[in-house]
């Protein structure tokens, strides 16, 4: 038994800790949209109403989620681009048509798109979840592959059961499970770091990549 203490971590570097703020930002609408949506309840709004008056507080944060994106790393990232993009443009046809489905279908088109875009690349070769990624992180093109795979499936995976949750649950019940993915979203971007640090490139510590920014 080796009684040799570890050594002490890195500190992190400017781009991890940059990382960092980004989930928290991106996240933040997330927890926003179902602060909002329990607190409407508690005042005595059906479900309905409530997704609805709560989606002011999700376009709200998605638009400074981008906002405050922008100002860390002076560009618009793609995947938080494209998250932030969707909630916005969803979050807008909720309230203009008064139609809580709308903000609902719009996990199942977003997972769906990424979910076949990054399967069906697969047999060409293309990896399109790096040009995604950015330079959030530096592997090789076997682990590109790797990361495809696994992304793909999994935004299949939500796309799907978002789909059978939705159409035959309570409003209540499908935050409840919006909450729940924001969890699992975490957990499974944490699985992917020792994959990821195993066909680093370079030796740098990654942050936790999201493959659920906001809702």
């Amino acid at each position: 038994m080796n009684d040799t203490p570890p050594a002490p971590a890195p500190a992190p570097a400017p781009s991890t800790n940059r990382q960092w703020i980004r989930q928290a930002v991106d996240f933040g609408a997330l927890v926003a949209f179902a602060a909002g949506y329990v607190i409407l309840r508690a005042r005595g709004l059906d479900g309905r109403e409530a997704l609805v008056q709560a989606t002011w507080v999700l376009v709200a944060a998605s638009a400074i989620a981008l906002i405050v994106g922008y100002a860390v790393e002076r560009r618009l990232a793609p995947l938080p681009l494209l998250a932030g993009g969707f909630a916005l443009i969803f979050g807008g046809l909720t309230l203009f048509f008064h139609d809580p489905s709308l903000l609902k279908i719009k996990l199942s088109i977003q997972n769906g798109l990424l979910a076949i875009v990054l399967l069906g690349s697969l047999p060409l070769g293309k990896y399109p979840f790096k040009y995604l990624l950015g330079d959030s992180i530096k592997v090789t093109d076997e682990a590109w592959r790797g990361l495809t795979l696994r992304y793909g499936l999994y935004f299949a995976t939500i796309a799907i059961t978002n789909e059978i949750v939705w159409r035959t649950q309570t409003d209540d019940t499908w935050v409840a499970f919006r909450g729940f993915i924001w969890a699992a979203a975490l957990v499974f971007g944490l699985a992917q770091i020792p994959y990821i640090l195993k066909h680093m490139i370079k030796d740098e510590e990654p942050g936790p990549v999201s493959p659920d920014p906001g809702l």
